[in-house]
């Protein structure tokens, strides 16, 4: 499965994208560690690149950059908002998303996964070398945007704790990262609990494509789903935003209807890993 790396300089950024076929989606995104929607948009973006297979050459790539740390290639890409998307091939922008509507995001990356090099974008924007000069701008220049609520920027560093209602916020965001969501113990290649591996195995035998949280590794996810959810344990599976439930709901869904995961399966010769 594919991952979010996070890439620190602009020599870096260059030496990444040269490396890169024409025929590769970059998911470019720009952060700030102090914005609160860049959090969740961070787990909504890891939770999406894990969902696309490794493959060689790469099909896509995923690449997260603190705004403040890259200037230069901020100013390239007009990035004056924080989260901040852009999907380029080659030298080619094919579009830009601003803000952390998840389902937006989703869709835009999906489109041009599906489309091949020849698809349409207008913006083109050759790499920026690395200058070895510093930008003149500070966190204050870089603003939520306007669809997202305000943020700290106090909050320079360290961790910060979430409010009941972010939590809820993010939470509503995190299940519609895919169209099937898997929130579950360990990862599909390591479940760490058997319902969570009998979930993964009914998903892999329906040639689902999903995403997937692995709730031990955030508590504030994992105690926090089950009041958002009011369902008190895991596995949890979400389509389309709507909970389905618990592993022995999906076996009952399927016992009633054969077909209910048939709208979101793929050929099976097309299946990948996840």
């Amino acid at each position: 499965m594919s991952t979010l790396v996070e890439i620190k300089s602009e020599d870096a950024f260059n030496k990444h994208c040269s490396a890169l076929p024409a025929s590769t989606l970059q998911i470019i995104y720009f952060k700030a560690e102090w914005a609160a929607p860049c959090k969740q948009m961070t787990t909504v973006l890891q939770t999406l690149a894990s969902s696309y297979p490794t493959t060689e050459p790469p099909s896509t790539s995923w690449i997260a950059m603190d705004a403040e740390d890259v200037m230069d290639i901020s100013d390239a890409f007009n990035v004056t908002a924080v989260p901040f998307l852009v999907l380029r091939r080659g030298e080619q922008v094919l579009e830009t998303v601003s803000g952390s509507d998840a389902t937006k995001v989703r869709t835009a990356i999906e489109k041009h996964a599906n489309t091949s090099s020849s698809g349409a974008g207008s913006k083109v924007y050759s790499s920026v070398a690395a200058t070895g000069t510093t930008g003149t701008k500070n966190l204050s220049n870089y603003a939520p945007s306007a669809q997202d609520p305000a943020t700290a920027p106090q909050y320079s560093s360290g961790e910060v704790k979430e409010s009941k209602e972010e939590l809820h916020k993010r939470l509503s965001t995190l299940v519609k990262a895919a169209p099937v969501m898997l929130f579950m113990k360990g990862t599909p290649s390591a479940p760490q609990c058997g319902f969570s591996r009998q979930t993964v195995a009914i998903l892999r035998e329906n040639s689902v494509k999903y995403g997937f949280f692995n709730i031990l590794a955030d508590d504030e996810v994992r105690q926090g789903l089950k009041e958002f959810a009011d369902w008190p344990t895991f596995p949890q599976l979400w389509v389309d935003g709507e909970l389905v439930g618990g592993l022995d709901i999906v076996k009952e869904e399927i016992a009633n209807d054969p077909d209910f995961f048939k709208a979101y399966s793929i050929p099976k010769a097309a299946t990948a890993t996840t």
